[in-house]
């Protein structure tokens, strides 16, 4: 079990090697490589093959958060590398970023990521809502404000198009 975890702290350092490097796509199979090793020490994922028995060892609470932190910060880096590639996958963007929220709500990083995936993904009052709590946990930062502005112009617009419409038909 420690020699999984090594191996996927190892995988995990070369992702964030490659990434330094900006060599995004040897980031994400560093990372992915990383999730994998993890995937089978995670007791909240179901056994691969429940037939043949339990998983294997329980994990200590020490084990659990060091698990639990790798696979987070796995999320969180792959999320930034995919915004980085070309074309940008913005739903599995969102799935990582909601997979980190989920642990770690308050993460601001991830907030702002789901913000963008959802702003790209026309789902504005969601991008907006992502988007204000990052803006919240960090509010100097300038890509955050750029796409809050960006965000309220579209559900401005929306919003306006949405009203035109209702009173074509109501009205």
């Amino acid at each position: 079990m420690e020699k999984r975890l090594q191996e996927a702290q190892l995988y995990k350092e070369k992702g964030n090697q490659c990434y330094r490097e900006e060599k995004c796509r040897d980031a994400v199979r560093g990372r992915h490589r990383a999730l994998r090793q993890l995937r089978g020490l995670d007791p909240s994922l179901p056994s691969p093959m429940p037939h043949l028995g339990p998983q294997g060892p329980a994990l200590t609470p020490e084990q659990e958060n060091v698990l639990h932190a790798a696979q987070t910060d796995c999320y969180n880096n792959l999320a930034a590398c995919l915004l980085q590639m070309e074309p940008v996958n913005y739903e599995r963007v969102k799935e990582y970023s909601q997979k980190v929220l989920e642990r770690q709500p308050d993460d601001a990083k991830a907030l702002y990521r789901s913000g963008v995936a959802s702003f790209h993904l026309q789902v504005y009052d969601q991008a907006w809502h992502y988007l204000m709590a990052a803006v919240n946990r960090q509010p100097k930062d300038a890509s955050v404000w750029r796409y809050l502005q960006l965000t309220q112009s579209e559900r401005s617009s929306y919003h306006r198009k949405e009203k035109q419409l209702y009173l074509g038909m109501f009205g």
